[in-house]
């Protein structure tokens, strides 16, 4: 008996077992891709793919499904979901994401994997919707399943969605992660990019190659998370290096922070030589920085300064290394502003999500989020001066628009009474600083009526991800109800 089977709803958690096998990290779903249009075939569909990019074998997937009988003359539901999933990490695991299945794991009443990503983020709205495919109880009206590719990584799939492919009214996007909450609007997004180019030196003489790892911080989602007390540790480190370059003549060999856009950074670290007589005294000054970091940022338990032995062939040069380390420094990270229309959301914020320093070349991006147009392009406007002032060229990339909350429309109405009466409560109705696709095939499908709902999912982007179990059979409750009402 495997570890889901005794779950409800099946066959949403068998199919989502079957899912945690499968790779799909963003941009290289091709397996998971073909398992979609398989389940597909297997459920009764017709089964369209929209080729992305250059992997053949990744793109969209449309599965279209006849109304059940009865309900042929009803409005068509599309429910979208995306199958690509955040690919993290612990510190001490060695899964390879691109071919190892995830090894999954109950505490209490939640799923987790074992010191990895779960991907329930989007995996179970995905999963959800093949079981409303696969079910011959639930009752709906012509229905539609959109699955995209490479949200994660910069919503690739919906920005290139296909033209006058869609045919329902009402699309139920699966993507939202607090249960008992209805999701009618999102910030848009863009990367910031920046790069400069850096002279080598040669190694110096009578020192030392080592690394000054930073790790163990929380991370979590640049959007949901980035209103909480998550520490960069892309910002932690430059703080404590750059005084100790000059303090303990440090030549910088290589910078490495942070490894997706979207995730705030857990860990960073720098290769660094250090002059022979200077090894017990940066030694001390990194132990007594882990000493009192621990103690000043409690709510980052896990979090580990250390030095290990490193090996490299040059060094980036001093006055390059001291605008790189400088312009970490003044970069922003965190909230900008907050909503003067929704109390408590977070209306403009950047990631300063990764950095780097390979080669000849630093690099440098942020995910700038904003629900005001306007205030996103000042934002990216102040961080491309930054960049311009230190040297850099600065680019941006996967600019895509936000979802204008929208309440008084049918299927949010629909949705907020169908929780009333399965529930005997009201849904919270929110908007949320996260980047959905609704917006942006909203852009392409002006004409479809939006809403996002989904299960309690924490800790998105991390390897403490968890679903929270009981949730998903109300989620469930919810989605299936909304169909035979529509």
């Amino acid at each position: 008996m495997s570890l889901l089977s005794g779950l409800t709803p099946q066959p949403l958690w068998s199919l989502f077992e079957e899912l945690t096998r499968i790779p799909r990290a963003s941009g290289h779903e091709g397996q998971a891709v073909q398992w979609l249009k398989q389940k597909g075939a297997l459920f009764g569909c017709e089964v369209e793919f929209q080729p992305l990019g250059p992997d053949p074998a990744v793109g969209n997937v449309l599965l279209r499904k006849p109304a059940t009988p009865g309900r042929e003359g009803r409005p068509g539901v599309i429910l979208q979901a995306h199958i690509d999933m955040v690919c993290v990490r612990g510190n001490a695991s060695t899964h390879d994401f691109s071919r190892d299945p995830l090894v999954l794991q109950m505490k209490d009443h939640d799923l987790y994997a074992t010191d990895t990503t779960l991907g329930a983020d989007n995996g179970i709205g995905v999963c959800a919707a093949l079981a409303v495919l696969a079910s011959q109880e639930v009752e709906h009206g012509p229905l539609e399943v959109l699955i995209t590719v490479d949200e994660e990584s910069g919503l690739t799939g919906a920005q290139n969605l296909r033209p006058n492919w869609l045919r329902g009214r009402y699309l139920l996007n699966l993507d939202s992660e607090d249960e008992g909450e209805l999701t009618i609007g999102c910030a848009g997004g863009v990367d910031n990019i920046a790069t400069r180019q850096v002279s080598r030196v040669a190694a110096p003489s009578g020192a030392k190659c080592v690394k000054i790892t930073l790790e163990g911080m929380n991370g979590g989602h640049s959007g949901m998370a980035i209103g909480k007390a998550h520490c960069n540790a892309l910002r932690l480190l430059v703080h404590v290096l750059r005084p100790w370059m000059r303090q303990f003549g440090l030549s910088l060999a290589s910078f490495q922070g942070g490894k997706f856009r979207n995730a705030i950074p857990a860990a960073a670290s720098a290769t660094v030589w250090v002059p022979d007589e200077q090894v017990a005294g940066l030694e001390r000054a990194v132990a007594e920085a882990e000493a009192f970091w621990q103690k000043a940022l409690k709510y980052h338990p896990k979090l580990r300064l250390h030095l290990t032995p490193a090996e490299a062939d040059s060094a980036v040069a001093e006055a390059d290394t001291r605008v790189f380390l400088d312009v970490l420094q003044a970069l922003p990270h965190g909230v900008e502003g907050m909503s003067p229309e929704v109390p408590g959301l977070v209306e403009t914020s950047t990631n300063l999500a990764t950095a780097e320093i390979r080669g000849d070349t630093a690099r440098v991006t942020l995910l700038t989020r904003s629900s005001v147009e306007v205030a996103k392009a000042m934002f990216v406007c102040r961080i491309d001066a930054i960049f311009r002032m230190a040297g850099f060229a600065p680019r941006t990339e996967n600019n895509y628009v936000g979802w204008e909350p929208l309440a008084d429309n049918f299927i949010v109405k629909l949705c907020d009474e169908t929780h009333r009466s399965l529930f005997g409560k009201p849904a919270t109705i929110a908007a949320v600083h996260a980047g959905l696709e609704c917006g942006v095939i909203g852009a392409t499908y002006p004409d479809i009526e939006m809403v996002s709902f989904g299960p309690t999912i924490r800790e998105a982007h991390t390897p403490e991800e968890n679903v929270h179990i009981p949730s998903v059979t109300t989620f469930w409750q919810l989605l299936t109800t909304v169909l035979g009402r529509v």
